[in-house]
């Protein structure tokens, strides 16, 4: 007779998977694990105080989002993305963004607008102490609430993977000297314009917050090159 598994066991399982899939998405996210790096199984599981079955599947998870590729006989990868992809994904960004923007001029609450502002003055903190790790971490975190704020979860679904798939590759451009305190302004500028309640204004905020990034990012690609 087969053994089955018992229902607390698989429940044990799949919130070790979550919780690894969780932390390893951070530490990339987050650039402690920089792209194109290879991704050990057993270090990671140690690290995580984990068995290497949860690593495995949080592996698969996290090559569903974007984040990891799988090569046969060579192992799990953070991926890499070229500039081309990155345009393709700010391209399509900035359709969203100026969505989300009109959405939100015309049905963001107080108690909404008093979450958007306290994460930009901890931004603001951040940003003060050049910290670009932590500041990374909570820009991606603003941005997912505003789109979460707009009850679209097919929106959030869709953004989500995007921005993921993008800080692949735009982190770089947010350690340019005198960047920060752009965002900081760009963000602040974005939580006043929906709450002034100025559909096209906020829409057109937040589409060209997403151009003004694009170009910082392509200023940061020609850097690396000069100095390569």
């Amino acid at each position: 007779m087969q053994k089955t598994t018992k229902p607390t066991a698989l429940i044990q399982q799949a919130s070790l998977s979550t919780l690894a899939q969780i932390e390893i998405e951070r530490m990339i996210l987050a650039g402690e694990i920089s792209a194109g790096t290879k991704l050990n199984e057993a270090s990671l599981a140690e690290m995580l105080g984990v068995s290497r079955g949860p690593v495995r599947e949080a592996f698969r998870s996290l090559e569903e989002t974007g984040l990891v590729r799988q090569e046969k006989n060579c192992g799990v990868y953070v991926r890499q993305i070229s500039i081309e992809e990155a345009d393709d994904i700010y391209e399509i960004r900035e359709a969203l963004d100026e969505l989300v923007g009109r959405k939100l001029a015309k049905t963001i609450t107080p108690v909404q607008l008093k979450e958007l502002r306290g994460m930009v003055d901890k931004m603001e903190k951040l940003a003060e102490k050049k910290n670009v790790s932590s500041y990374s971490l909570l820009n991606l975190e603003f941005h997912d609430v505003l789109v979460k704020m707009t009850g679209n979860e097919k929106l959030l679904t869709t953004y989500r993977r995007l921005v993921k798939e993008l800080n692949l590759y735009r982190r770089n451009s947010l350690e340019q000297q005198g960047t920060l305190p752009i965002s900081i302004h760009e963000h602040r500028e974005i939580v006043e314009l929906i709450a002034a309640g100025n559909a096209d204004a906020a829409g057109n905020m937040m589409r060209q917050h997403v151009i003004d990034s694009r170009q910082r990012m392509h200023k940061s690609h020609q850097a690396i090159n000069v100095v390569n």
